[in-house]
């Protein structure tokens, strides 16, 4: 009897930025500034922090590395930042601002007012009650690495949530909690201006113009690559300040990008007459952090495979692709359901929601092939199913590698965390590829708790055995421990 040899699959795990930030470097008179490095030091533990005493030291600072620069008002004020530049290539230099007028004013208000400003490329707001350092510095530096990334590697597949707002201080208050949620699926672009807002979208299309990079290469604009539009109203457009700025983003970007979900940050009453062009978020509503939350995981692939209908309701929903197996199975069925489910996926197929959801879950090389289908009604499902029951049949030859140690399984991964040392586990946490693969293999909850999740040492090595364990053990429960066929 010969035995049949079952050939593995290679899991390649997606990095959002192949580039990451290797220094921090802290130029404050602030000391609570100063002291937020240890909130860098904890969960960027990758990351080489330095506190810079005097202009002539800041000055001579100079490296290739990929740094990012931390000023408080003071700092940035006291120096020359073209020599900060032009000694330090690929750095990105933050303001962390304690002037109210800064934190709340438009770029060209807040340079005329306080020039020094103008010298930042991004801008945060600070201060001693709701804003600490401490709880802004990470977001700062995400933003910064994200940025760095976007315009240093232009031509790899990304996946950016683009953020329209010319005060710092909400943007500031909301993307830690931003982070918390998408963890390392996708990065953050931010701009202030409607000009801004249109050259990161569409290059220099809308211009007729072709500007070059470094490299001599046309560049191009980012919109194929957002998956989530974030945007107030009211932001400046040319010298001013109007909600046509905002109003007129938002019907380019559902006129060239239908995919996108668009999030209308904003309580001013102008927003609600956009409310069929995109999700009202009012700014400050006790609550609207968590609907934030909740609209990012229903409508951007990061949470369930959610069927909506044209008005918004909920038809059903997926936790990974073989409860999405399970919709298709009732699609195929000639009945007044089945046929109402088809006519809603085909709307799916068009505007690419099954490869953004599949990008977001880590399945990289089948979002490829299924992106976009305009195939209708039996075909489509057909062609879904298809490719679906292929990577189910991958998933389960699929182990995911930890430093030479396979794992095809909880139980083998949860072996794995316990028999290595901290040090090798740690990067598998801090670019997420952990949660990529648990992804990959069904366990979406367990992907999500894990997933923002970063440290060193054995106390990491204890969170990640810990929450590995809770959770075999619920899957074990459910019965879903185990591969299932559904077809």
């Amino acid at each position: 009897m010969t035995s049949r040899v079952t050939r593995e699959c290679q899991f390649v795990p997606r990095v959002i930025n192949p580039v990451k930030m290797e220094r921090a470097i802290f130029f404050a008179a602030d000391s609570r500034i100063r002291d937020s490095r240890k909130t860098l030091e904890e969960k960027m533990a990758w990351l080489r922090t330095e506190v810079l005493h005097d202009p002539q030291s800041a000055l001579a600072t100079s490296s290739e590395q990929p740094s990012v620069f931390l000023f408080d008002d003071t700092g940035l004020a006291l120096l020359d930042v073209e020599q900060v530049r032009a000694k330090n290539k690929n750095a990105i230099l933050v303001l962390l601002s304690y002037q109210p007028f800064i934190q709340c004013a438009p770029p060209q208000a807040a340079h005329a007012k306080y020039p020094y400003a103008a010298g930042a490329d991004l801008v945060f707001a600070v201060d001693r009650n709701e804003l600490l350092p401490e709880n802004i510095v990470l977001a700062a530096v995400r933003v910064a690495e994200d940025r760095l990334n976007i315009e240093k590697h232009t031509d790899l597949k990304r996946f950016i949530f683009h953020i329209v707002d010319d005060e710092p201080r909400w943007f500031s208050q909301f993307l830690p909690v931003l982070y918390a949620i998408i963890g390392q699926r996708a990065d953050v672009m931010v701009t202030r201006t409607y000009e801004e807002s249109l050259r990161f979208l569409f290059g220099d299309e809308e211009e007729g113009k072709a500007r070059t990079d470094g490299r001599g290469r046309v560049e191009r604009g980012h919109g194929d690559d957002v998956v989530c539009l974030i945007t107030d109203i009211f932001f400046p457009k040319g010298n001013e300040l109007q909600s046509d700025a905002g109003r007129e983003l938002i019907r380019l970007v559902n006129s060239r990008f239908p995919r996108i979900p668009v999030i209308i940050a904003s309580k001013a009453k102008e927003a609600l007459e956009l409310k069929k062009l995109g999700f009202v978020l009012p700014k400050g509503d006790p609550g609207s952090l968590e609907k934030l939350r909740e609209y990012i995981l229903n409508f951007t692939g990061m949470g369930d495979f959610l069927v909506y209908d044209d008005e918004g309701r909920e038809i059903r929903r997926a936790r990974n692709i073989r409860e999405i197996c399970a919709i298709l199975l009732e699609a195929e069925e000639d009945n007044e359901e089945g046929r109402r489910l088809r006519l809603l996926l085909e709307a799916y197929g068009e505007k690419d929601k099954f490869s953004t959801w599949l990008y977001m879950h880590s399945y990289r090389e089948l979002g490829d092939r299924l992106r976009p289908k305009q195939s209708r009604g039996q075909q489509l499902i057909a062609l879904l199913k298809k490719h679906l029951r292929l990577e189910l049949s991958r998933m389960e030859r699929t182990p995911l590698v930890l430093a030479g140690t396979k794992a095809f399984d909880l139980a083998g991964l949860l072996a794995a965390l316990r028999a290595l040392p901290p040090e090798t586990i740690q990067p598998y946490s801090d670019n997420d590829i952990i949660s990529s693969w648990l992804d990959r293999k069904g366990f979406s909850e367990l992907a999500e708790e894990l997933r923002p999740i970063h440290g060193r040492g054995p106390e990491l090595k204890d969170i990640l055995t810990d929450i590995v364990t809770k959770w075999l053990e619920i899957y074990r429960a459910q019965g879903e421990g185990l591969p299932r066929r559904v077809f």
